[in-house]
């Protein structure tokens, strides 16, 4: 599997307990969600990029 996509499975699983205490109203876990899915969408459109030229050029990144 990509790298990207581990790296990606790893920063959702990571940013999970701080979405569970910003849900409890702690304000800097809001700050520290909203970093991490900033983080998150870069990392996603990286893993997109890297999807559309194995399609395009059939040949692993």
């Amino acid at each position: 599997m990509s790298q990207n996509y581990e790296n990606l499975v790893k920063m959702v699983n990571d940013v999970r307990d701080d979405v569970e205490k910003a849900d409890a109203g702690n304000k800097a876990a809001t700050a520290r969600v909203r970093k991490s899915m900033m983080e998150i969408k870069n990392l996603a459109q990286e893993l997109r990029k890297e999807m559309l030229e194995l399609r395009d050029g059939g040949q692993k990144p």
